[in-house]
């Protein structure tokens, strides 16, 4: 009888396993169900907010999407980009990759609002940051996925994890390698999420030393088509313009798709981090043309990276807390 038991838990556990990521060390995991009980009506609500604010900016949801990204690089994807600066917390939202950069806080208010006064007290802000970006996704046109839940909110920031862990626009491609990989991310997680840049806009002072002066020599990156080249310098300029917008993908500007890698297959990649995912390695070069040629197989390690990315170092537990405003810790 024992035997039968312990023979139904193991395949009650097997069944639950594809659905849970479990940490070992505190003995806690993140699974969808989690607010099944607690708040039923959660992710609901997250949608029909993200919807409406999408519809309104459409560029929105590549902010979010990125907000969520940030947010991971950094201490764990606890929910500390959202801290505005109080007390004794100095805000990532003032580091390099962030000011006049990151932008949805206040969509993300307007969720927290609804939730509070649907369930209060239950729903952290970094779930509700791991929610909005696979909303975001789906509503831009791409892959959907169950998200695992169960973070909970830090009770600091890091301005120094935010300028030192995100990868830049300029950096090498070993240097962005290896800060994925400090996060347990590889390769293929680094070229797959780097397809997010199929949607979004950035500024002219991001890619500005691409048009004039690559490496120093005063000339123009060679691996950047000349005729889009001349396009992006009649709006970003030798000097001023910084805050300049411009799509990331010009061919498709705000529908999650494959042509992120298409473009760069055509030399016409914005950032130079994106376009030396062709041209500085032969594996993520692979990758490149693979989703280029295969949108369905990009989709697919797009949600199975996202998924292994919202689950750097979560706060889970007794861990954190729930913030019941995002922006600040609890004082109570």
């Amino acid at each position: 009888m024992a035997n039968s038991l312990s023979f139904l838990m193991l395949l009650s556990l097997l069944a639950f396993a594809p659905f849970c990521l479990c940490h070992k060390k505190m003995g806690s995991y993140l699974y969808p169900q989690f607010y099944d009980y607690s708040c039923p009506q959660a992710q609901n609500i997250v949608k029909s907010i993200l919807a409406n604010a999408v519809a309104k900016e459409p560029r929105i949801a590549a902010s979010l999407l990125r907000l969520h990204f940030h947010d991971c690089f950094v201490k764990g994807c606890d929910a500390s980009i959202l801290l505005d600066n109080s007390g004794s917390i100095i805000s990532e939202k003032g580091s390099n990759p962030n000011r006049n950069s990151a932008r949805g806080f206040e969509v993300i208010d307007e969720i927290k609002y609804a939730l509070e006064k649907e369930c209060p007290h239950t729903v952290s802000c970094a779930d509700i940051l791991a929610i909005a970006a696979r909303d975001s996704t789906v509503l831009a046109g791409g892959p959907n996925w169950e998200v695992p839940l169960g973070r909970r909110d830090s009770l600091g920031a890091s301005l120094s994890g935010s300028n030192n862990n995100i990868p830049a626009p300029n950096n090498t491609f070993q240097t962005i390698l290896t800060k994925f990989k400090l996060q347990g991310l590889d390769i293929v997680d680094l070229v797959a999420l780097s397809g997010s840049h199929t949607i979004g806009k950035s500024r002219c002072t991001s890619f500005r030393q691409r048009l004039y002066n690559q490496t120093g020599n005063g000339k123009q990156d060679f691996t950047l088509d000349q005729y889009y080249a001349a396009e992006l310098r009649t709006q970003c300029p030798r000097s001023g313009g910084d805050q300049n917008l411009f799509f990331l993908d010009y061919v498709t500007p705000t529908k999650f798709d494959n042509n992120y890698f298409k473009n760069l297959l055509a030399y016409k990649g914005l950032l130079s981090s994106d376009e030396i995912l062709l041209t500085k390695n032969q594996e993520s070069a692979e990758l490149v043309k693979l989703y280029a040629e295969r949108n369905d197989l990009f989709f697919e390690q797009f949600a199975k990276s996202m998924i292994k990315m919202g689950n750097i170092s979560p706060l889970t537990g007794s861990r954190g807390n729930i913030r019941t405003n995002c922006r600040v810790i609890n004082t109570w």
